[in-house]
This record gives structure tokens, sequence and C-alpha cells, in this order.
């Protein structure tokens, strides 16, 4: 049987930015009614390339080929009139906006008058989420959806262009498992119409689970294209890195001691929110944090390091009680926190990398009359970025100008650099690649080892068996059980993170 006409063709293309090639002579072919998957290390390429195609970036060299004719994208308009749609790692929702306005942002309904037919707007939008399975109302503010509902909405707007090519960049970031499955679904029916998916992901299992092909990029080029059922994860991790990753995991081999943390009848403000969380934390401890979307893990950690309020409870530190929970206290009390979010609530897009890694520890680098030492300032932020191979053109590029990965380090550098004695990580590992992950699965060992105590949330179940002493897990807010690291499996935490009961607690 002869093979179809690629529907996507993208010949030699090079792309620079001030300092880096970020793409070198890529060519890269999609076939119709294919998934086919897109890996690599962050800095690899893959996103560069993905926004070369949907006209966010202007090609230095090379060309591009939509149904065997020529494009020249100069927006996401043009590509999406060619029939190119794209859902991005990081949402671009305009919050204080409902639903369906967002959905269709831009190409709104009109009346014979020329005005917003918001009747037909709903409708349609109600149309096209039940044709998805989505059971979101379409006038619901963006802002009070959850991060999953947003990327929900964020596939059903591409979806919604009839697109023959749809890009997803690391679409499952923010999903549940079930999420996960109902999304395969979306990709399968997709197919089955001709659709073509070009599919990013860092998750390897999933890789293997919806990909028909899979094309490998490492520092700006091509690597390799296989057939998925002519590889295996070793292999496929191996071309992505450059290396050979036996192991997945380091060993945590740290001595436990004290108690350092100590949680009582937390209670948040918020009745829908977690309540009753009590639980310690002990020098040399990584404890894990399982749960599904929804389960208030978060919204738990935010509250112990003094972001969100709380009702009633107390946290304490070394045996001494936070008076208040603040942000200010809790950085005074040697604790740390990555965010969840990176984009809104880690990152200052617009500053430098040094000074988002800087921001938290400004203090240790006044002179004796109060001045900033700027060089040792420096100094320090490039030796920790070093250190979690951080890619980056220079110390001063905007960190919104690294990718999301990157971002994520610079954050990790930012908070090692206070030398915390007790450091919170929420979804630490999210959109990074796995030669990046051992690395800081390394550093957290290492911080462990040394005696610091780590709270670690994840939505990566190998993850949280992997790293953990002890895995905490919540449903619906409540603590519904601890195990030790001999009791965890997959089916366990399952178990515990979706079956809430009174017996429970």
């Amino acid at each position: 049987m002869e093979e179809s006409a690629p529907v996507l063709k993208m010949l030699n293309v090079t792309k620079r930015f001030p300092g880096v090639l970020a793409l070198s002579d890529v060519s890269f072919q999609v076939q119709p009614g294919t998934v086919h998957a897109l890996v690599g290390e962050n800095g690899a390429g893959k996103s560069t390339l993905m926004k070369c195609l949907f006209g966010i970036y202007r090609l230095d060299a090379g060309q591009i080929f939509v149904k065997d004719k020529e494009c020249h994208f100069n927006s996401a308009a043009d590509a999406m009139q060619a029939g190119v749609s794209m859902i991005h790692q990081e949402l671009s929702n305009v919050p204080e906006r409902s639903l369906a306005q967002n959905l269709w942002l831009g190409r709104e309904p009109l009346k014979k008058i020329g005005l917003i037919n918001h009747r037909k707007m709903i409708q349609d939008a109600k149309a096209l989420l039940k044709s998805l399975n989505y059971e979101f109302d379409p006038n619901a503010k963006m802002s009070s959806l959850s991060i999953s509902q947003q990327q929900g909405c964020e596939i059903a707007r591409a979806v919604s262009y009839n697109a023959s090519i749809v890009v997803m960049d690391e679409p499952t970031s923010s999903l549940t498992e079930h999420e996960v499955a109902h999304l395969f679904n979306i990709i399968r029916d997709l197919r089955s119409r001709g659709v073509s998916i070009i599919y990013i992901s860092h998750r390897l299992e999933e890789i293997f689970k919806i990909a028909d092909i899979v094309t490998i990029m490492r520092d700006g080029r091509m690597i390799g294209t296989y057939p998925i059922n002519e590889i295996n994860s070793d292999k496929l991790i191996s071309l992505m890195v450059g290396r050979d990753t036996t192991h997945r995991f380091p060993p945590v081999q740290s001595q436990i001691g004290d108690v350092c943390l100590e949680v009582k009848k937390l209670y948040s403000t918020n009745p829908r929110s977690f309540k009753d969380i009590s639980f310690n934390l002990r020098q040399g401890e990584i404890l894990g944090v399982g749960g599904l979307v929804g389960a208030q893990r978060t919204e738990l950690m935010e509250s112990i390091f003094g972001v969100r309020p709380v009702a009633s409870g107390e946290v304490l530190v070394r045996g001494k009680p936070l008076k208040k929970l603040t942000p200010q206290n809790a950085i005074g009390s040697k604790i740390g926190m990555i965010t969840e979010d990176r984009r809104n609530t880690g990152i200052f897009p617009l500053l430098s990398v040094t000074v988002n890694t800087t921001i938290p520890s400004l203090g240790n680098y006044r002179n004796r009359i109060g001045l900033l030492n700027h060089r040792k300032l420096t100094e320090a932020a490039i030796t920790q970025n070093q250190q979690l191979r951080t890619k980056t053109p220079s110390m001063s590029t905007l960190v919104q100008n690294l990718s999301g990965g990157n971002q994520q380090k610079v954050i990790l550098s930012r908070w090692l650099m206070t030398l915390p004695d007790i450091l919170i990580m929420d979804e630490p590992t999210r959109g990074i690649d796995v030669g990046a992950k051992y690395e800081i699965y390394t550093i957290m060992a290492e911080l462990a080892k040394m005696g610091k105590a780590i709270i670690m949330v994840s939505s990566e179940m190998p993850e949280l068996i992997g790293m953990s002493h002890r895995i905490m897990i919540l449903c619906d807010g409540h603590l519904t059980g601890i195990l030790e690291k001999e009791e965890a499996d997959q089916e366990t935490i399952m178990r515990y993170a979706t079956k809430f009961t009174k017996e429970s607690t």
C-alpha cells in the first residue's frame, strides 16, 4: 500500500535568537490521520519549531508546506486559516471573560447589525463542549475554573477550528489520570476523522499509549523519527539526552532526624477547601503529597507558607508556633516554596534570570553600608543555575524568554540560594524533561542528606513512590492516609486518593 503524501513538511528550518541557535537545519514531516509525538529535553527546540509552524516566530531559513502548498505564516491567524491549530503549554485565557467568550474570542458570531450574537455564542459553546463530553458551564468566568478545566477549554478552542493539524504542547500537564484518558479519547476521535496531531510531552508513558510515530530532537537538531512500535523507552530516553539513563530516581540516603515542622488541626477559611489537617515533617525527610486535582494539596501548602488565610489550627517550626502565617514569617523561619503555577505565581517575566534567582536572598548580598554587591550576587546566581544546567543565553536574559522547564529551574535556584531548612515543592518537575528531572531529584536527595526537610506535591505516582520516605494523600480536602515507603504502591495511593470515608480518618 502506497504511503499518502505528508499533510505537513518543514524543510531545513533554522531559527536564531540573540546568542542562541535554537533550530539548526531541522526537517520534519507529518502524515495525515496520525498522532506524531515530538520529544526532547527542555531547550531541544520542540516548542520553537511549533511556534515557527504556527506563525509566532518567523523562519531565518527553511520552508513550510501544508498539504503540498508552501506557506509563509506571519501570524497565528495565518496558520489557523491554513488549517493549523495549537494548544500552548502555558494557558493564555482572558480570566475575567466567560468560557464561551474565550472559546470564540476574535471570531464571535454577529447579528445582522454587527453586534455580537451572545445567544448563538452560548449555544455554539454548549454544542462544542457536549461533543467533547466536557461538562463545563459556558457562562462561567475563566478565573473561577480550575487549571485543569482551563486546559480543557484550550483543547476545545483548538478543536473548534476544524483544523487538519492540531499541535498539542504538554496538553496533560494539569490533568488528572481520568482527564488524560478523556483527552486521549478526543485525540483518537480526531485521528479517525483524518486530523493529524503533533503531540509534545515529557510523560513518556503517554507517548507509548497514544502516538503512532515519535520524533526526537536534541539541542535544536533532529535526531531521528521512529514508528512507536520500533522503539522502547530506554532507547528513547538515551536519544533525548544523548546518554544512557539506567535509573529514573537516585537513592535517597538520608538520616531521618527530629521533627522540624508540625501542622496541627489546620482548617481553611474556605469551607470547600481543606479541613482538620495534622501531620509532621522530619529533618532529612522527603514527604510526598499525593491526590487528584481538587484534593486541595496546593491550597494546603500555600496556607502553610502564608499565602492563603486559615480559619484555625497552628503550624510549628522546630517546636515553636508561627504566630502569624505570612510568607515573610515563613521565609524568616527558613521555609521556601516552589509554587505549582510558575507563570502566574513563580516567575517575574519581565525581569532577568539573575533577578529572578536572587529576589528572596538579596539581604545576604549587601555590603557594610547596605548596598547590593552586584558582582557577588551575579556570581552566586550563575553558580546556582549552572548546577541545574539552566539553558539561557545570558544571566541578563528576561526569564519569560526561557523555555518552561528552564523557568522552573530558575525558580528552584531561587529557593536553593536561600539555604532553606524546609522546602515545599509543589509539582517541582511539571514540564521538565527526563534528564533535568533526574538532576532535580539528585538535588533533592542531596538536600535531604544534608538534613533539609522537603514536602513534594506531585501528580506523578512513580515520582511520589520513587522519591518519598512517606506519602501523605488528600482527597476532597481531607487527609485520607499517610503511607510509609514500603507500603506505597500505585493501587494503594489511588484508593486513598479517590475515596474519602469517615473510617479513613
